[in-house]
This record gives structure tokens, sequence and C-alpha cells, in this order.
């Protein structure tokens, strides 16, 4: 989904940290696209996470996604597990 940028008003490629800048700085109802765009994303983690859901790391991008939307999930333990499976990887030293 990333790699497949939509546009707002024709004018700039969405990627998922534009979309979620946009949708922090406005008040009140964002752009029909960045929601639009910013759903789709947000199915396509839930999708993932589904087929994987004792093992599926977000990335960085995925988890600031299903941030913005964290309230919509706290009961679901799934993605309560997804989170704490992020912050545990971020935490982890870099094995390089």
């Amino acid at each position: 989904m990333n790699g497949d940028p939509a546009s707002v008003d024709g004018v700039c490629a969405l990627n998922y940290q534009r979309a979620l800048r946009i949708a922090r700085n406005t008040e009140g109802d964002f752009d029909p696209d960045v929601r639009e765009y910013l759903e789709r994303a947000l199915n396509g983690i839930r999708g993932r996470l589904q087929q994987n859901p004792d093992s599926y790391i977000l990335t960085k991008d995925e988890f600031a996604i299903l941030n913005f939307y964290v309230q919509r999930f706290e009961w679901n333990p799934e993605v309560g597990a997804a989170i704490s499976r992020y912050w545990q990887q971020a935490q982890e030293p870099n094995r390089s």
C-alpha cells in the first residue's frame, strides 16, 4: 500500500506519514481522499495481523497508523499484542 501513493486534490502524493500529518493537523473532518487512504492502509494492516495474529511485527509506519486509530481497537487482543511486539522489537538493540 505505501508503495502506491494516492494524491490529495491532485497536488501531492500521499504516503503514510504525509496522510497522518494532514489528519493530525486538521480540525474537524479532514480531506476525504486522506481519510480513504488511511482507511485502506488500516484495513491492510488489520488483514496482515489477522493472517499472522501471533507473530506479525508492525513497521514504524504501520504502527503510526494503528496508533492514530487505536481507540477503535482498545479491546482487541490481537492489536494489543501487535503493539506490544512492535515496542519489544523497537527496544531490542540492533544486531548489525
